[in-house]
C-alpha cells in the first residue's frame, strides 16, 4: 500500500534541487523482507506470520500514548532515524486509543515477561506495534525494528525503498541488567562528538551503560572546581604527547543527557589509589614528598600512588567524588582500584576502606576493578573482573562478601586487543581476540567459583594506548562489540556461533551506510552492499605529485595522499558522460582545499568544484558532494588550496542525465494535485509523485506534432493506473493511453511505451486509476509521422 498525503516532502524537493541526495543505482530486484530471526542480539522468542508483510507508507505516522513524554521522545528518535532514508514526514502524534495503522509505541499490553527493559513487537499488514512497560523497552524495540528494515534505512539521504517488515511477533528481554561498553578517554582524549557517535553506535545493540575512564597517569579529563589544575594541567597531554583535553561540566552533562536519551547510563571512573600521575603532576601536595612529578605520556602502569598517610588525600577524594556525583544521575561511581603496585597491601586496604563510604554517603554504589575485593565490603558493591584466568582470589573475596560481578575478562572482552597479529591497532598482552573468541564464552560459567546469580552483566572495555580517533574506536569495536552485546542480552539457549556469524555478516551493509569503519573479519560471511559505482582514488592512470598511502581506515586499505596545491590525478576509464553529481570520501587535518572535476586533461573543461574542509584529522573521513555538468572524455581531479591539503580515498560519479530528447516530468508549467519529490534514483534527482486519480501535469513547450510514440520512466509500489496523453488541456483530444503496473516498489523504475496519434498544441498527461497510483520521472515523444 502506498497512500500518500500531499503536504509532505517539499523540503526534500528543495534538497534535491541544491545538491546530490544519494548515489544513483540501477533499480534492484525486489528483495524479500528480512527474517525476524536476523536480529542482533538474538531475541528471546520469535513467531513469524507466514505471508504477512508490512510496507511503510509515505503517509505513516508514529503514535505514542497521550501523557507519556518519555514514549514520545522514543517516537521522535525513531522518526529522526527513518526520515532521511525514506524521505517520509513521519509525524509523531499522541493517542489514547489503539492505533490501526502506521507505527505505534505503547506502554500497555506487553507480555508480562518483558520486564523493565524488554518489549513485544507485533507486525501485521497494516500496523507495527511496539509494546513495553517502560520507555527503555520501547527504545530497545525500536532498535529491533530498525534491523528488520532494509539496510538502506541507515542512509542519511533518500533511498528507493520499499520499506517492508516481515509479519509476526517478537517477545524479547535481556539476560543481564548491566550491558556495558567502556571507553578510555585518559590515555588518548576523545571529544564530545566522538563519544556521542559511539553512544549512537552501541545503543543499536541494546547496550545500556557507558563506563568512561576519566583519569589515569596520562590525563585527567573532567573539570573539578575545587581542584581546577586537574583539568588544565593534568588534562594537557596524552600518550605520545599532544594537546590532550578535558570535559567541562557542561560538556559532561551534555554527554550524560545524550546517553540518557538513548537509555544509556554513564558510569564515571576516577582510578585510585594508583594510576594518578596526572593528578599528582597537577598538585604537589598529593605526593608524599610534596613534589609534583612531570606529566607522563608513556604507557607503563603501576608506578604512581596517592599518599595514603596524608589527610589532604582524603579531602581531595571526597571533593572530587562529590562534584562528580552531583553531575552523574546514574547509580554508580567507579573507583578503579587496579594495578596499585606502588601501594602496599595494608595501605591499599586502609585507603579503600576509608573512601568507599564516601560513595555511599553521596547516594551512589561503589564499582571497582576486581582488586577491590581486598578491602571491606560496601553495600551493593560491584566488582569488575578483568583477569584472564578462571579463578581469582580478590574476586572470590569480593563475591564472598556480597559483591555482584560485571564480567570483562581481558582475553575475551577487551576491545583493545588485536584481532590477529596482522591487524594494525591494539595490544596483545591478553592474547588475540577474533570475533569467535569474543562470542564463544558464557559469563555464567567462565569462573566456576562465581555463582551465576552473582553476575550482574558484561562490559566491553576499550583502552586507548593505540587508539587515537573515531575510526580506530570503530575498527576495534565492530564487529566484536555486537558479539559481546549478544552475550549480555540474549538467553544462552539462543546463542550459536554458526547462526550468529551469519546474522553478524548481515550487519555489514548497515555499518557501511552509517560510515562505521569496521574490521571485515574473515570468520564472518559479510553481506556485500549494493554496488555504488565508487572508484578507488589510487586507481588513477596518470598523476602529478600525489602518492598512494597505506591506510587501514581507507576503503581497500589505501588512499591518495601527500596532496599539494596543483596536484592532480587522471582516470582514463572514468567518464562523466551523462553524470550530474560527484561524491568523494576525503579526510583532512589541515586547511582543506578544493577538488576541481575536469575532463580531457588537468586543464580541460571544468565540470564542477567540491570544497574540502578540515575533517578533524587525517584518517577521519567524510563524504563531500557537489553537482557537476555532464561532459565526455577521461576524468581528471585537480587539487587546489593553500598550506596543507587533504587525502582522497574514493569517489563516485552520481546521477544520470536523461537523453536529450527526454523531458523531466517535474518541469511542468501547469499541474493539478501532484508534487515534486526528491529521489536519488530519478533522472536529475526528482520525480513527480503524490499522484492520485484525476491529477494531471501540463507542458506548454512540448508539442506532439509529428510524433507517433510515447515512452515514460515510471515506478509503482501500488496498483498502478494509466497515463492519458492529451493536447491543449487536461480534457483535450486523447492521443493515446499507457498502462502502468506495479514495478516492485517506489524507486524501482521501468519504461512503459505506447503508440499515439499525432496532434498539435501543448502536451498534457492525465493520470487515472483506483487506489494508489505511481510516480513519473521523465518521458519522451518518439517517432515521426
Amino acid at each position: 500500500m502506498h497512500h500518500r498525503v500531499r503536504q509532505v516532502l517539499l523540503v526534500f524537493a528543495v534538497a534535491a534541487a541544491t545538491g546530490i541526495v544519494g548515489l544513483a543505482q540501477a533499480p534492484a530486484a525486489h528483495a524479500a523482507p528480512l527474517s525476524l530471526q536476523s536480529v542482533v542480539p538474538a531475541p528471546v522468542s520469535v513467531q513469524p506470520a507466514t505471508g504477512v508483510t508490512y510496507t511503510l507508507p509515505a503517509a505513516a505516522t508514529i503514535q505514542t500514548p497521550t501523557g507519556s513524554p518519555a514514549a514520545t521522545t522514543v517516537g521522535t528518535y525513531l522518526a529522526d532515524l527513518l526520515r532521511p532514508s525514506t524521505g517520509y514526514a513521519l509525524p509523531v502524534t499522541t493517542t489514547s486509543g489503539t492505533p490501526t495503522s502506521g507505527i505505534a509505541l505503547l506502554l500497555s499490553g506487553a507480555d508480562p515477561s518483558v520486564g523493565s527493559e524488554g518489549y513485544q513487537l507485533d507486525v501485521t499488514a497494516a500496523l507495527i506495534t511496539i509494546r513495553a512497560q517502560t520507555a527503555a523497552g520501547l527504545f530497545h524495540g525500536a532498535q529491533t525494528l530498525r534491523q528488520l528494515l532494509p539496510a538502506a534505512v541507515e542512509a542519511r539521504t533518500v533511498q528507493p525503498g520499499p520499506w517492508e517488515v516481515a509479519g509476526g511477533r517478537i517477545i524479547d528481554y535481556p539476560r543481564y541488567g548491566y550491558r556495558g561498553a567502556m571507553l578510555d578517554v585518559s590515555r588518548h582524549f576523545f571529544g564530545v562528538d566522538v563519544v556521542k557517535r559511539y553512544l549512537d553506535e552501541i545503543s543499536q545493540y541494546k547496550i545500556n551503560t557507558l563506563h568512561l575512564h576519566l583519569s589515569d597517569d596520562q590525563g585527567w579529563r573532567i573539570v573539578i572546581d575545587a581542584w581546577p589544575r586537574l583539568a588544565t594541567v593534568g588534562g594537557s597531554t596524552q600518550v605520545g604527547g599532544g594537546a590532550g583535553g578535558y570535559y567541562t561540566k557542561a560538556q559532561y552533562t551534555d554527554l550524560v543527557n545524550y546517553a540518557a536519551a538513548r537509555h544509556i547510563t554513564i558510569v564515571p571512573e576516577i582510578d585510585m589509589p594508583g594510576h594518578v600521575n596526572a593528578a599528582q603532576a597537577s598538585y604537589a601536595e598529593l605526593n608524599c614528598n610534596d613534589t609534583a612529578p612531570p606529566l607522563y605520556t608513556g604507557t607503563s602502569v603501576g608506578f604512581s600512588s596517592l599518599c595514603v598517610g596524608k589527610e589532604v588525600t582524603y579531602t581531595f577524594v571526597q571533593q572530587v567524588l562529590a562534584e562528580l556525583a552531583a553531575l552523574t544521575p546514574g547509580p554508580y561511581l567507579h573507583l578503579g582500584g587496579d594495578e596499585a603496585n606502588s601501594t602496599s597491601d595494608a595501605d591499599y586496604r586502609t585507603f579503600m576502606n576509608r573512601v568507599q563510604p564516601y560513595v555511599g554517603a553521596l547516594g551512589k554504589t561503589v564499582m571497582g576493578w576486581h582488586q577491590v575485593g581486598q578491602a571491606d565490603h560496601s553495600p551493593g558493591r560491584i566488582a569488575q573482573y578483568w583477569g584472564t584466568s578462571t579463578s581469582d582470589a580478590d574476586l572470590s573475596a569480593a563475591v564472598s562478601k556480597g559483591a555482584k560481578v560485571v564480567m570483562s575478562p581481558a582475553n575475551k572482552a577487551y576491545l583493545d586487543m588485536k584481532y590477529t597479529n596482522q591487524t594494525p591497532l591494539g595490544l596483545t598482552w591478553a592474547g588475540l581476540i577474533e570475533v569467535q573468541t569474543a562470542y564463544n564464552w558464557d559469563p555464567a560459567t567462565l569462573l566456576p567459583g562465581v555463582p551465576a546469580g552473582a553476575i550482574l552483566g558484561v562490559e566491553a572495555p576499550l583502552w586507548s594506548e593505540t587508539i587515537t580517533k573515531l575510526a580506530d574506536i570503530e575498527f576495534m569495536a565492530f564487529p566484536r562489540l555486537p558479539a559481546l552485546a549478544e552475550l549480555a542480552w540474549s538467553p544462552q539457549s539462543a546463542r550459536n556461533w554458526d547462526t550468529f556469524k551469519t546474522r553478524l555478516g548481515a550487519q555489514g551493509p548497515r555499518w557501511t551506510a552509517q560510515g562505521i569503519n569496521f574490521y571485515r573479519s574473515p570468520q564472518v560471511p559479510w553481506v556485500t552492499p549494493p554496488a555504488t559505482g565508487r572508484v578507488e582514488a589510487e586507481a588513477y592512470t596518470s598523476q602529478s605529485g600525489v602518492q598512494i598511502v597505506a591506510d587501514a581506515n581507507a576503503h581497500g586499505g589505501n588512499r591518495v595522499g601527500y596532496i599539494e596545491n596543483g596536484d592532480w590525478i587522471g582516470f582514463s576509464g572514468a567518464s562523466p558522460a551523462g553524470k550530474t553529481g560527484f561524491t568523494a570520501r576525503v579526510s583532512s587535518g589541515g586547511n582543506g582545499g578544493t577538488i576541481q572535476i575536469r575532463t580531457g586533461s588537468a586543464t580541460g573543461a571544468l565540470l564542477g568544484t567540491a570544497t574540502v574542509a578540515n575533517t578533524g584529522g587525517w584518517g577521519n573521513y567524510t563524504d563531500i558532494t557537489t553537482t557537476i555538468t555532464t561532459g565526455s572524455g577521461p576524468l581528471y581531479l585537480v587539487f587546489t588550496g593553500t598550506g596543507s591539503l587533504f587525502d582522497v580515498d574514493s569517489f563516485a560519479l552520481t546521477g544520470t542525465a536523461p537523453p536529450a530528447t527526454r523531458v523531466e516530468a517535474e518541469s511542468y508549467t501547469s499541474q493539478f494535485g501532484v508534487q515534486i519529490v526528491a529521489d536519488a534514483n530519478a533522472h536529475g534527482g526528482n520525480r513527480v509523485g503524490y499522484i492520485e486519480n484525476g491529477d494531471w501535469i501540463g507542458f506548454s513547450g512540448v508539442n506532439p506534432t509529428g510524433k507517433t510514440g510515447f515512452t515514460a520512466r515510471v515506478s509503482s509500489g501500488g496498483n498502478g493506473g494509466t497515463i492519458q496523453i492529451r493536447t491543449g488541456s487536461a480534457t483535450g483530444p486523447l492521443l493515446g493511453t499507457a498502462t502502468v503496473a506495479n514495478t516492485g516498489g517506489w524507486g524501482n523504475y521501468t519504461d512503459i511505451t505506447t503508440t499515439i496519434t499525432t496532434g498539435s498544441g501543448p502536451l498534457y498527461l492525465v493520470f487515472t486509476g483506483t487506489g494508489s497510483l505511481f510516480d513519473i520521472d521523465s518521458f519522451a515523444l518518439t517517432g515521426t509521422a
